[in-house]
């Protein structure tokens, strides 16, 4: 994908994320809707005309070439070699779940048992396993996509049905920023097909939303799980009902 194919792409995402139209775009540059339309679908944006979209979601340029920068050449799944590396050594893991949520290398050792000396190892193992590219200074810049997903039946996902999902399921989700819905129902196909696709929608918004907001203190972002699975079943309570054919 050309550079300004991919930013074109990543600014039709934040103004998603924004709720913001084509066509209140050209209210606010006085141009028709047309011709936006038009600029976004040949990817024909002047530097003034970028800038000026820009500033509709209070978004200046080098942030919109920084997050375009962080969405490139990053790897969507992880090998089984990198997968294993990660499960056999758990701080390993650690700082690899912090970097990808953008900590910078003095707030890893801040807030976990980690020295510089380990640090520093542990950051050039993700780097020897290209989940990191080390810079000067402990440094880095991100390899893997905030959205990638573990192999099947891989040890990263037999790790979290063992070792995380129960447990992030046991709680009460009584907290003011949680939130847990059960749903249902007998669906067509072509239902299933719209929900996996809104499904899909959310985890690249949620992902899109941890890069934005990885320029702000560490102070003022919160750990956060999120779970999204569906799948057909029915509960045992009424499977113990049906009819034998």
């Amino acid at each position: 994908m050309s550079q300004i194919k991919q930013i074109t792409e990543t600014l039709k995402q934040l103004l998603k994320q924004h709720k913001v139209t084509y066509r209140q775009i050209a209210e606010s540059l006085e141009l028709s809707e047309a011709n936006i339309k038009r600029v976004f679908a040949t990817n024909s944006f002047s530097l003034e005309r970028l800038e000026q979209i820009c500033s509709i979601i209070n978004l200046s340029l080098s942030d919109l070439f920084a997050i375009s920068e962080k969405q490139q050449q990053q790897l969507t799944e992880l090998t089984l070699e990198q997968e294993q590396e990660l499960i056999e050594n758990p701080k390993l893991l650690l700082v690899a779940v912090l970097v990808r949520d953008y900590w910078n290398f003095e707030e890893i050792t801040e807030h976990y048992e980690i020295d510089q000396h380990e640090g520093i190892r542990l950051m050039a193992k993700l780097d020897k396993i290209k989940l990191i590219q080390l810079l000067p200074n402990n440094d880095y810049k991100l390899l893997i996509a905030q959205d990638f997903r573990w192999i099947k039946n891989g040890p990263l996902e037999k790790f979290m049905e063992k070792e995380v999902l129960n447990r992030f399921m046991a709680s009460k989700f009584d907290d003011e920023d949680s939130f847990r819905f059960y749903l249902r129902g007998r669906y067509s196909q072509a239902s299933i097909d719209i929900i996996k696709r809104k499904l899909n929608q959310i985890t690249k918004d949620a992902a899109e939303l941890n890069i934005e907001d990885s320029s702000l203190p560490l102070e003022k972002r919160k750990h956060m799980g999120m779970l999204f699975a569906m799948r057909p079943w029915e509960p045992s309570l009424f499977e113990q009902f049906r009819r034998q054919k």
